[in-house]
């Protein structure tokens, strides 16, 4: 990495000021692969026929959320629900979902049964979706992010238990306020971009290089503006400059 005076000073401070995410008391984890979206991806109206026939079902039906529908501390719902078959979490002493306990859901499914049925992404049966160990973590307070950054910080964050489809990913743990502050903010945002996404192809964010990210470990649980960010790295006027005036950094939503 070739960078001039300014662009060195910069990432030494943060380096130097911050602490990686990955040693913060926080859980990066990926979102939910059905294995079939088609299937277990539905629309509100979809939703609806479903729970006019039986109400039931509305105990394994979620609000999900794609990558596209997360913004810059903002969130976009778009109607859609996950038929939530999981797949059970032994350790936590929850069961898997019997499918034959929600008879309209398993109609709906059986019209793709070609398909589940094939899938690789699956549970102990074609019905229910892959495991995940951290199911329970979709329902508490979170930041949410796509796993393409191309045109800002979309990062938000999400108090409404809506699930995350995949490549979408969740952050939940501590001072996510504080955090979700200096996510979106263009320091960081700068820092991401410039020092720390690594390969792939340009604007896919990795989860393991977010998890080298430095930020301020005792940041508070409040929202910071941008001054105070800056000041956190103790940046001076030269490289505040420098950063906004990035080809990363569009004013427009800042």
């Amino acid at each position: 990495m070739i960078l001039d005076s300014i662009e060195k000073s910069i990432k030494e401070k943060v380096q130097a000021l911050g602490t990686p995410l990955s040693e913060w008391d926080i859980k990066i984890n990926y979102g939910i692969k059905t294995g079939l979206n088609e299937a277990f991806i539905i629309s509100g109206r979809k939703r609806r026929e479903i729970l006019e026939k039986e109400p039931k079902s509305d105990e394994i039906i979620r609000p999900i959320l794609r990558g596209k529908d997360i913004k810059r501390n903002k969130i976009n719902f778009t109607d859609l629900f996950l038929i939530n078959t999981h797949n059970g979490i032994p350790s936590m002493g929850i069961k898997r979902v019997d499918i034959n306990e929600y008879p309209a859901i398993k109609n709906h499914l059986d019209t793709f049964w070609g398909q589940i049925n094939r899938r690789f992404d699956q549970g102990d049966t074609p019905y229910n979706l892959r495991s995940c160990a951290y199911m329970e973590e979709f329902t508490k307070q979170k930041i949410v992010f796509p796993a393409i950054m191309t045109q800002g910080p979309f990062f938000s964050l999400d108090e409404s238990g809506a699930m995350i489809l995949a490549p979408g990913n969740l952050i939940t743990g501590k001072n996510l306020i504080g955090l979700v502050s200096f996510l979106t903010s263009p320091v960081c945002y700068y820092a991401l971009r410039s020092y720390y996404m690594g390969g792939g192809i340009e604007g896919e964010l990795k989860v393991n290089r977010l998890q080298i990210l430095p930020i301020p470990i005792r940041i508070d649980n409040r929202k910071y503006s941008f001054d105070e960010v800056a000041l956190e790295f103790q940046l001076n006027s030269k490289e505040i400059d420098n950063i906004m005036e990035s080809p990363y950094i569009n004013r427009g939503f800042f």
